[in-house]
This record gives structure tokens, sequence and C-alpha cells, in this order.
């Protein structure tokens, strides 16, 4: 009983096994079938979204392919209509061509015609008239010139005197227009300056013991010193106005130190001629960027302020030749002249006139050679030579600076003939004087009735100095023009130095 149950319980749990295998192996397979469904949906899906992208990628690589071809399309479109066009223009062109081709025939048939009618008529004529063709030719035209010559004589004259009239007109314009654009003053130069004293005590410092300061400071200044009765006013007179202004700069400023005497005199003369020549480099410097003119060589600059210490028939010439600048620069930008050459050489014209006293030649030669020492452009030589005619005329500036020259020096009152001849008398004196060896400096004083000269004691003697004198007065004589009498003043001096130390 026992055993059965057993083995009934052993089949049981067998047959319990399998049914159970079997059931998980149903379960595994159910697990892979739907497995295997969804791998297949899955592969549907990415099969799907692999045709669509690609549909995607060969619609945008086809549409620039469809673009290019209606571009493409639009151009052969235009092409064509051009070519149509163009070949619609040709035929035109064509047309008109062979239509001047015959009109050029044509002429050229009547031209024919003409002379083969004008050699009959010409060979006619001189049959008749029994002369050559050459000779019957200029019977004709002289008969036509012997008929219309009053007419062709009137008309050439009111041409003539009409186009005048214009040029004239249009001259006076133009200068009416710059000269009333212009319109600066005019100061006349003076030959005497005077130096307000604090009180007449000063006077008699400035005259000193025996007259010693005030010889003293004539003679380094070149001045005649007048100390009249006028109450605290020194007079200081001479036609050369650099001397002028630095004796009354000098003098103000002895008064004010209040040391009057010899030494101290010279030590302030000395410093201030180094004052004005400082000065006198502004004045170039200031008349040059006043007028535009730019890049000049500094000495030249230099040479250029010493003008306004010069002066033209009593006209500054400095200022003269800023207002040339001027007026020169407006003449140019009315005729289409280069302004800056006009302008330059307008302004640099009298630069001889800086050192005309010191090196020999017109002031004119003397300043072209400056020019080309100093590396002046050969256009502003060629455009100041010519203001007096001495060279001609080159170039259209150097009319500009002749006539702007004529404008500046020739409105009323700008110039005083008389002055500048008296200026020209005292200088010339001095030139004359500094002819003889031995003479170290010359000064006119007195508005001209006396000279100063003041020689090298090394050079001469005492007793040379008497002969000096008497051929300094024998040359004025035979060589210059004058009124009255003129003092010759030799000054020998021997001076000493020593110091103690």
């Amino acid at each position: 009983m026992l055993t059965l149950s057993g083995v009934a319980g052993v089949i049981l749990g067998y047959v319990l096994r399998v049914l159970i295998g079997l059931a998980q192996r149903g379960s595994v397979e159910l697990d892979i079938k739907q497995k295997l469904l969804q791998a297949k949906e899955r592969a549907a899906e990415i099969i799907a979204e692999a045709e669509f992208r690609g549909e995607v990628l060969e619609t945008e690589r086809l549409q620039p392919i469809e673009e290019r071809d209606e571009k493409l399309s639009a151009k052969e479109e235009r092409l064509a209509t051009r070519e149509e066009f163009l070949d619609s223009r040709q035929r035109d062109i064509d047309a008109k061509e062979d239509e001047v081709r015959a009109r050029e025939q044509e002429a050229s048939r009547l031209q024919a015609n003409l002379e083969n009618l004008s050699k009959a008529r010409s060979k006619e004529l001189a049959n008749v008239a029994h002369l050559s063709e050459e000779k019957a030719r200029e019977e004709l035209f002289a008969e036509l010139e012997r008929g219309y010559e009053e007419s062709l004589l009137l008309r050439l004259q009111k041409l003539e005197a009409h186009g005048r009239e214009q040029l004239e007109e249009k001259a006076r314009s133009i200068l009416t227009s710059t000269i009333h654009r212009l319109g600066n003053a005019v100061n006349a130069e003076v030959m005497s300056l005077f130096v307000t004293i604090p009180s007449e005590e000063v006077k008699g410092k400035i005259i000193g013991k025996e007259g010693r300061n005030i010889k003293a400071f004539e003679r380094a200044t070149g001045v005649d010193v007048l100390i009249d009765d006028v109450p605290n006013r020194i007079t200081l007179s001479s036609f050369d106005p650099l001397r002028r202004h630095v004796a009354k700069i000098a003098l103000e400023k002895l008064i004010a130190d209040g040391r009057i005497q010899p030494a101290r005199i010279e030590e302030v003369v000395e410093q201030t001629r180094a004052e004005i020549a400082e000065m006198l480099k502004q004045k170039g410097e200031a008349a040059a960027y006043e007028t535009g003119v730019l890049g000049l060589d500094p000495r030249l600059i230099a040479l250029l302020g010493r003008l306004y210490f010069r002066t033209s028939y009593g006209q500054n010439v400095l200022q003269h030749s800023i207002e040339m600048a001027h007026i020169a620069g407006m003449l140019a930008t009315e005729l289409g002249a280069n302004v800056a050459v006009a302008r330059a050489g307008a302004l640099l014209h009298d630069i001889g006139k800086a050192v005309d006293h010191e090196v020999q030649g017109t002031h004119v030669e003397i300043g072209r050679r400056i020019l080309e020492k100093f590396g002046v452009d050969r256009a502003v030589i060629q455009a100041m030579q010519s203001h007096h005619e001495e060279f001609p005329y080159e170039t259209p500036e150097a009319v500009i600076v002749q006539v702007a020259d004529a404008v500046s020096g020739g409105r009323p009152g700008a110039r005083r003939d008389t002055v500048e001849r008296y200026l020209e008398r005292l200088g010339d004196l001095e030139r004359l004087a500094k002819t003889f060896e031995g003479v170290e400096k010359v000064y006119a004083i007195a508005a001209g009735r006396e000279i100063r000269v003041f020689v090298n004691p090394g050079k001469i003697s005492d007793l040379e100095m008497h002969k000096l004198a008497r051929d300094i007065a024998k040359r004025i004589q035979e060589e210059l023009k004058y009124p009255g009498e003129i003092k010759v003043n030799i000054i020998r001096e021997n001076r000493v130095v020593e110091f103690a130390r």
C-alpha cells in the first residue's frame, strides 16, 4: 500500500514537472514571438523613417538644381532678347552706314564736279584774260580784297575795339574788387622818435659830465640825440629806422635802470640789438604765417623780418610785401593762376632790400641770388624777378606780382617820393664813406648835415685822419648832390683793457 502510494506520488510529481515544463516552454515561446513581432515593427519604423529622410534629402538636393535651372532659363531668355535687340540695332546701324556711305559718295561726286567746274572756270578765265591759273587766282583774290577791303577793315576794327573794351572792363572789375577787399591803412614813416623822461634831472644824467654819456650813446647807436627845451621829452633822429628803434629801447632801459655811463650804455645797446634781432625773426614768421607762405628757410625768414625797418618812398617794405601777397593771391584766384606761387613771389619780391646796403647789385639781382641760395622754388623766383621789368615775364604769376606791386605802391598816400630821395641821399653818404680803407662804422646824423666816421686805430694814425677827412669831403663834393654843407667828423679811439684778479 505504501509502495503504491509512493509510486503514485512519484508519477504525480513527474507529471506535474512535465506539465510545469510544458507551461514554461509555452511562455518562453510566447515571449520570443512577442519580441520578434516587436523587432519587425521597429524595423519597419526604421525603414519608413529612413525612406522619409531619403526623400527629404533628395528634395533638398534637387531644389538648388531646380532653382539654378530656373535662373539659367531666365538668363537664356534675357540673352535671347538682348541678341534680338542687338541684331535689330546692328541692322539699323548697317542701314545708317549704307546711307552715310551713299551720302559720302554723293558729296565726293559733287566735290569732284565742283573742282572740275572751278578748274574749267579758271582755265576759261585764263584763256579769256590770257593769264595763267595762278595769276587768275591772284587777280580774283585781289579783286575781292579791293571790293570788300573797307568792310573787312571796319569789321576787324569793330571786333578789336569790342574785345579791348571787354578786356579792360574785366581787368578794371578784378582790380577794383581786389583793392576793395584789401583796404589796408597806410602809415607814413617819420624821421624821429620821442622818448618820454620822468623829470628834467634825467636830461643831465643822459648828457653826463662834459657830454661823455650823450657822445657815447650817439657813438654806440649812430643816432642824433636832441635835448631841447620841450619838457619831459628827448628826440632821437636818424634816417635809419632800425637805429632809431634800437636807440629808443636802449635809452628807455637806461632811464629805468638809472645807471647811465659809457660802459653801461655800450652794454645796453648790444643787448638791445640782440633783442631787436629776435623781434625781426618774429616779424618775418608773422608775415609768412599771415600770407600763408610756409616752408621757408629760417634764415630767409630772418631776412624777411629785416624789411620791417626798411622803407620805400615812405612806405614800410614789409607791410608793402604783405599787402602785395594778399593782392597777388586774389588776382591769381580770379585769373586761375597758381595762388601759392603768386603769394610767395609777392612776399619775397623785395627780399634783396634787406641786404642791398651790404651787397653790390640791384635789389632784384640780390633777391634772386638769396632765393637760389636757400633753395626756393624756381617758379617763385621767376614770379618775383620781373616786378621792375629787369627780367622778361616768363609765367603768368610774374605779371601778377608786377601788377600787385603797382597796385600796392600806386594807391593814394601809399608813397612819398621826396622822403625816399632824402633817405637815399643819406644812405649814399654812409656808403661812400665806408669805401675808404680803415673805416669801421659810419653814421649820417643831423639830417645829413654831418657824418661821423669811426676808424680802426691800428690802420689809421692821427696824421692820416686829416687826409682821410679831406678825401671823404672831396668825394662827397664830386659824387653827391646836396644842399648846404656836410661836416665830416673822423673819430679815432684807442682802448686798453686789463683785468685785476
